[in-house]
């Protein structure tokens, strides 16, 4: 596709070569170690530390205002049965963007710098690197990123509690991070910081929505959720699910 074609154009071309690229035996294989690593780590903090959380954000809710409003206003609405399945759901909001972050950070270490000599050594073979980032800019540029999308959420947390801007927030910060992170790892050996800064300037819209769209993939198995008390034993599942 042409460097001339629309925004939308471009991004669904890109969307469909990523899907064709994920079948391909050398991604999948490059896929499955951040998985294992990610899913042994999660997996344990997840069976052994579950109950503990639940039994602490349970505590944190209990001398909350604002929780005793939300718990109010769902005896109000005939839902409270929901007050058991509040603070699995509020660790469960907290944790799966933490598992987000997590995979994040592990598939721009591990993944993309295969991923881009790949797809440059395929599709454009004659491109030639004028410049190479540093791996400590990349990791300050990274960290500063994951530090304000971390800030945001625990600022925004309140917000949380709101059934509609529980599905909206969460996917826009970790939106917003994906963005930031792969966009810079993508580039970091191929263009000068002042190419960088034109291309994120230029297509920020486009490339932005794509974080954001990786985002609501990613935060897709919170939506298991909606099975109310029945998915609560189902808790440690949904985070490797998240993986």
């Amino acid at each position: 596709m042409t460097a001339n074609a629309p925004p939308l154009g471009r991004m669904l071309d890109a969307g469909w070569r990523a899907l064709a690229y994920c079948l391909m035996p050398q991604v999948i294989w490059l896929s499955l170690l951040p998985l294992v690593l990610a899913a042994v780590t999660l997996g344990g903090l997840a069976w052994w530390g579950w109950g503990d959380g639940v039994a602490w954000v349970r505590s944190v809710l209990d001398g909350w205002v604002v929780s005793d409003h939300v718990l109010a206003a769902l005896d109000g609405w005939g839902l409270s049965q929901l007050r058991m399945a509040m603070a699995p759901l509020v660790l469960a909001l907290v944790v799966i963007p933490l598992v987000v972050v997590t995979c994040l950070l592990l598939v721009a270490t591990l993944m993309t710098p295969a991923l881009v000599k790949l797809v440059v050594r395929r599709r454009f073979p004659d491109l030639v690197s004028r410049y190479q980032a540093p791996w400590w800019r990349s990791l300050w540029w990274s960290s500063q990123a994951t530090l304000l999308a971390l800030s945001v959420m625990v600022v925004s947390l309140p917000l949380w509690l709101v059934p509609p801007l529980a599905v909206v927030l969460p996917p826009l910060i970790w939106g917003w991070l994906t963005y930031r992170v792969l966009v810079f790892d993508t580039l970091a050996d191929l263009a000068t910081p002042q190419e960088r800064d034109e291309l994120l300037r230029t297509h920020r819209s486009t490339l932005l929505t794509m974080g954001v769209i990786s985002g609501y993939l990613g935060a897709a198995p919170a939506a298991l959720w909606a099975l109310g008390v029945v998915a609560l034993a189902l808790a440690p599942v949904i985070l490797l699910l998240s993986v």
